[in-house]
């Protein structure tokens, strides 16, 4: 089966650069996005390619390249669907937050709106890919919902008839463009070979065939809850290492990179920091822990949770390690967050320790100056739920008033004025080039900088008067 027309129901931080790169890699095929979000839509079709509502290196050009030539951002989600070959999903699945599996199981309400959707406007043979980070067996839902459609446009004497896929995404936020150009494999599970040849052939418009993998549905979809769980599982890893290390008078550097030397495990996920977020580790972890409780898996499903059980823990050692340094309170202190994504190269928040740390520092009195260059003044409200402060210079010296507050910094040098700590949450390399001897004539004294991203050489400190504490430095 020729694919020429593909539809994308999602047009989030998967299903934007996803087929991005699929309309610039494919010029022979239309590719339309659809959104039931029309705010989300006119974002992606904005003339100012800053507006984008997803930021990743490199796909504003690919946007500005194919928008409007084979590539189309739309919220006619039942036209689209109706002109489709193939069909991809790619939308949210959140964990939930009531019922059965409260707080473990995914919530699969917009996967089964999707099908619904597919079901009624599709026409003729449809090819239907699962996109999203879904749980296993997710496949036997999207199935059981076109078959009814199948078995009702039969009825109408009409031919309408589908096949299931899961290809799974294997995306790293801010390096998405690239990894999704150059992947370490695609990977197809199905039981259709004609379906899955249709798929293959459009990545092999790019993608060396060796690369491409084909397995059975559950395979796929437990292969993308698996290889995520083990990365989060290496950052847990990491960081419980590295309060041994502060303890000890280790350096989790140089026992990163000796064990990193080692063939056998190898230097990626080996970086200490404030613990691991985005919208799927933590997600798909606890996934599995879910999975292995319904299948009676006790042993398996407590050691899955006790990876995100580290992740909170750090994040909590981190915070309760601050109000420590700063004489045991923080009421009024200011503290400068130079990063609130969940790491560089993106405007996701997604599970970003910044949130809890931040939290957890405003419900000790301090007040946060918060900057990145990413993300909104609106985000950051939304995750911290608090309106931020409009600070005034008259205000500023007002310190009664500035108590469990925050506010954005739009001048990052004038921020560090009368500053009690800096504190570094996310790996922005604008962070690296500051002038720390320049910073430390602004700040109050005692000043601390609390580097939880190993990203300031220790040594352009000897000559200004801030302390330093650097995550896994016990020297």
């Amino acid at each position: 089966m020729q694919v020429k027309n593909i539809c994308c129901i999602g047009a989030g931080y998967v299903g934007g650069p996803t087929m991005a790169v699929i309309a610039n890699k494919c010029p022979h095929i239309e590719v339309n996005v659809v959104d039931v979000n029309r705010e989300r839509i006119e974002k992606w079709n904005s003339d100012n390619l800053n507006e984008l509502p997803v930021f990743e290196p490199g796909l504003s050009n690919l946007v500005k390249k194919c928008r409007g030539v084979n590539l189309n951002f739309s919220y006619s989600v039942g036209e689209k669907i109706s002109n489709a070959d193939m069909i991809f999903i790619s939308v949210n699945t959140p964990t939930k937050k009531k019922g059965i599996g409260a707080g473990k199981a995914s919530d699969l309400k917009w996967v089964e709106a999707c099908a619904r959707e597919v079901a009624t406007y599709s026409k003729g043979h449809t090819i239907v890919v699962e996109k999203s980070t879904l749980p296993v067996r997710t496949a036997e839902v999207i199935k059981s919902i076109l078959s009814e459609a199948t078995i009702s446009d039969l009825k109408n004497n009409a031919t309408k008839t589908f096949d299931v896929l899961s290809n799974p995404e294997f995306l790293a936020e801010g390096t998405a463009i690239n990894d999704l150009i150059n992947p370490d494999r695609v990977l197809i599970g199905g039981d259709n070979g004609i379906a899955i040849d249709s798929l293959s052939e459009i990545y092999k418009n790019w993608v060396p065939n060796h690369k491409i993998i084909t397995t059975n549905l559950w395979s796929s979809e437990l292969a993308k809850l698996t290889a995520n769980a083990f990365l989060a599982q290496r950052i847990s890893s990491i960081n419980s290492v590295s309060a041994i290390c502060e303890a000890t008078g280790a350096d989790i550097r140089e026992v990163s990179k000796a064990i990193g030397l080692d063939s056998r495990i190898g230097p990626k996920f080996l970086n200490a920091g404030p613990g691991f977020g985005g919208s799927c580790f933590k997600k798909d972890i606890l996934n599995l822990v879910y999975l292995s409780d319904f299948f009676g898996l006790k042993e398996v499903s407590s050691f899955w949770e006790s990876v995100v059980s580290l992740n909170n823990w750090q994040q909590h050692r981190i915070s309760k390690l601050i109000v420590k340094k700063l004489f045991g309170t923080l009421t009024n202190k200011k503290i400068v967050v130079l990063g609130f994504a969940f790491k560089a190269n993106t405007n996701d928040t997604r599970e970003s320790p910044a949130i809890n740390i931040c939290k957890e520092l405003l419900e000790e009195g301090a007040f946060l100056v918060i900057h990145d260059p990413k993300v909104s003044i609106k985000q950051i409200n939304i995750d911290l739920n608090l309106k931020p402060l409009e600070i005034s210079n008259r205000l500023e010296s007002n310190t009664q008033t500035l108590e469990g507050k925050w506010s954005k910094a739009f001048d990052l040098e004038k921020s560090f004025i009368d500053a009690d700590a800096v504190l570094i949450l996310t790996e922005w390399d604008n962070y690296k080039h500051l002038d720390w001897k320049k910073i430390s004539k602004l700040m109050r004294k005692p000043s601390w900088l609390f580097d939880t991203r190993s990203m300031i050489d220790p040594e352009e400190f000897s000559n200004t008067k801030i302390n330093f504490w650097r995550v896994g430095d016990g020297t």
